[in-house]
């Protein structure tokens, strides 16, 4: 049902690679197809992502236009939820909200003796595109998750796409953006809506940088329009890794493993723990608890191909190996949670304590659940108000200050052979 495994095998180093190995490139056939999707958006603009949504989603409209959805449809979507929607819509949006307004950096500059200014001028981008999956897949909390951030970052315009296959349409995702501030929302998708707010047409708007998650065919059109717009990334499947001392629940543990294994088969679950009993407990709670999930199947199959219960020495070894792992969620479920996140070097995002379910991150904390997946926390931070803002440098030479740096300029210039350079720099130290 799921593997088990112990540092101490011989062979634990391979079996942990194996286990965790995940490859993000997709084959020459889905690369081939996505590149002409592309090309034809380019050439021929709403009619070709028209074609291709009738193709690909079965809907019947004769016009792009007719795929817009109105403010008033995103307000009508949210007022037909039930209070206990509402509610949780608007808490968790408001979490999310408060949470990232302490990510805004101000603009900063400084003035040196000379009277020379130097600086920094941080700037949102202009437009943002938001890729959502639809139809049966649908994920309300993603919207919150990379609309919001946007928001706060000061975003001037968000361009929401979101595939609605035979017509299927969740009310949530709609009433999500409605709560979020979503500008613009077009019933479309796969790569031909990626490159439509790459490239622009005559009525979806060109975009300065794309976030959101979608099939292979997103991420493929994602990584194949990155220089002509930005992207936030090309996510892997979603990862857990629990470190316990074996005094939490174990139905507790068992549900939290639950949790990222649901999402699709190749998600990963995984239980670091130096107490082998505690192990077991796990997993007969993980064979007891099973069968009562609606997912099962896509459960178990997660399980048995990447998830592991693994024993430890000790918590130390267990930190060693998530950090080797660099997992997207960590959870710390110990009793001294404080005592050890420090020796944490590579984490998406930290549950401290046995009370921090990954789910809370998921839906409501506050934190953003756009997280670097396969090992990328070791170099990618989790999406924030970071990716929706950029930065001009602030440089301001007085008379007296262009003189003194000219010379080291031309000094620098000339020993790189870049006469103009130098003599740029030097003209302004003679007198004018």
């Amino acid at each position: 049902m799921i593997n088990k495994l112990s540092s101490k095998d011989q062979n634990f180093d391979e079996l942990l690679s194996s286990l965790t190995a995940w490859d993000y490139s997709s084959n020459e056939e889905i690369e081939s197809t996505v590149k002409k999707i592309i090309n034809d958006v380019i050439q021929k603009g709403d009619q070709s992502v028209l074609d291709y949504t009738q193709k690909f989603d079965s809907v019947g409209a004769t016009s792009l236009s007719e795929l817009l959805i109105s403010k008033e449809k995103l307000k009508q979507s949210f007022d037909n939820l039930d209070e206990e929607q509402k509610t949780a819509l608007s808490v968790a949006s408001d979490r999310i909200r408060s949470y990232h307004k302490k990510q805004i950096q101000e603009s900063w500059t400084y003035t040196e003796d000379d009277g020379s200014v130097l600086g920094q001028r941080v700037i949102p981008i202009e437009r943002a595109g938001l890729y959502v999956p639809g139809g049966k897949a649908a994920y309300p909390s993603s919207v919150l998750m990379n609309a919001i951030p946007a928001k706060v970052a000061g975003v001037e315009e968000l361009v929401m796409v979101v595939p609605t296959p035979n017509g299927v349409v969740n009310e949530l995702v709609f009433a999500a953006a409605y709560v979020a501030g979503v500008d613009l929302v077009f019933t479309v998708g796969g790569a031909q809506a990626i490159a439509a707010l790459a490239y622009g047409t005559e009525t979806i708007p060109k975009v300065d940088k794309i976030v959101g998650p979608g099939n292979i065919y997103v991420a493929t059109a994602k990584r194949q329009v990155f220089g002509q717009v930005g992207i936030d990334m090309i996510a892997g499947p979603s990862e857990i890794l629990i470190i316990c001392d074996g005094k939490t629940n174990p139905d507790w543990i068992a549900m939290d493993l639950f949790s990222q294994a649901e999402h699709d088969e190749d998600a990963q679950a995984i239980l670091l723990c130096p107490d082998k009993d505690f192990i077991s407990q796990v997993e007969e709670s993980i064979r007891r608890l099973l069968p009562s999930m609606d997912r099962e199947e896509i459960i178990r199959t997660s399980l048995e191909n990447r998830g592991a219960l693994i024993l430890t020495k000790d918590i130390a070894e267990a930190i060693q190996i998530s950090n080797r792992l660099a997992p997207e969620h960590l959870e710390l479920s110990v009793e001294n949670p404080e005592g050890i996140v420090d020796d944490i070097k590579h984490a998406g995002a930290i549950f401290m304590g046995k009370y921090s379910s990954e789910a809370l991150g998921d839906y409501c904390a506050g934190t953003n659940h756009v997280l670097p997946t396969s090992s990328t926390a070791r170099f990618s931070s989790p999406l924030g108000v970071y990716d929706f803002t950029k930065r001009s440098s602030i440089i301001m030479a007085s008379k007296e200050g262009s003189k003194k740096l000219g010379k080291t300029a031309s000094t620098l210039a000339y020993g790189e052979g870049l006469q103009a350079h130098a003599l740029s720099a030097l003209y302004r130290t003679d007198s004018e």
